[in-house]
C-alpha cells in the first residue's frame, strides 16, 4: 500500500505535537477552556442588533403617532420630565420664556407607522418655572448613569442662562440605522 502526501503530512504533524506537548499540558489547557467557557455569555455583546427587526418593548407595543401630549407618543420612548407640547411649546420647540439646552440625551425610538428606528435628541428647556403638566417617565432602553449621554435622569440645562428646568422636548435627528 502506498502512502499519500496527506498521510505523510498528518504523521509529521502528529509526531511534532506529541514531542512538544505533555499529557499534563493538554489537561491543563482543556481545564482552562472548561472553566472559561461559562463566562462567554456574560461578555458585553450588543445582542439587540442580531435581529433585523427593531427590538419590541412594552413601550413600542403601545406607542402611537397622533397625540404628542400623551406619554405614549412614539418619540417619547426615553423622555423623563414634563412634555413641552403640554406647556406652550411643541415636540421640537421650547415654550416662550424658556431656552433649549445645547446639550441633550439621546434615544432610539421605533415609529409604529413605518416600523423604523429613529434617533431622538431629548432636550430640556430651561429658564422658566417648572411646568408640572404631562409629566412622563419613559425608560425604554435607558442606560445606567455611567453612560450619561443616554441617561434621562440628569437635568440637561448645562450651557443655558439658568439651571432652572421647565420642560423636555424630543427632536427627531434622523434614522438610527
Amino acid at each position: 500500500m502506498q502512502r499519500s502526501d496527506l498521510d505523510t503530512w498528518g504523521e509529521r504533524l502528529t509526531r511534532r505535537l506529541a514531542g512538544g506537548l505533555s499529557r499534563r499540558s493538554i489537561l491543563a489547557r482543556l481545564g482552562g477552556v472548561l472553566v472559561a467557557a461559562p463566562v462567554f455569555p456574560l461578555l458585553p455583546v450588543q445582542r439587540a442588533r442580531a435581529t433585523d427587526a427593531p427590538h419590541e418593548t412594552d413601550f413600542s407595543r403601545h406607542a402611537q403617532t397622533h397625540d404628542d401630549t400623551a406619554c405614549n407618543y412614539w418619540r417619547y420612548c426615553g423622555i423623563d420630565g414634563n412634555l413641552c407640547s403640554c406647556c406652550g411649546g411643541s415636540v421640537h420647540s421650547c415654550p416662550p420664556g424658556s431656552q433649549p439646552s445645547p446639550t441633550s440625551w439621546i434615544g432610539s425610538c421605533v415609529n409604529p407607522d413605518d416600523q423604523r428606528a429613529y434617533l431622538i435628541a431629548y432636550r430640556d428647556c430651561c429658564g422658566a418655572n417648572e411646568c408640572n403638566k404631562c409629566s412622563c417617565l419613559n425608560t425604554d432602553h435607558a442606560m445606567p448613569i455611567y453612560r450619561p449621554q443616554a441617561n434621562n435622569h440628569i437635568i440637561w440645562c448645562f450651557g443655558t442662562n439658568s439651571f432652572e428646568y421647565h420642560c423636555s422636548m424630543a427632536v427627531l435627528v434622523g434614522l438610527a440605522e
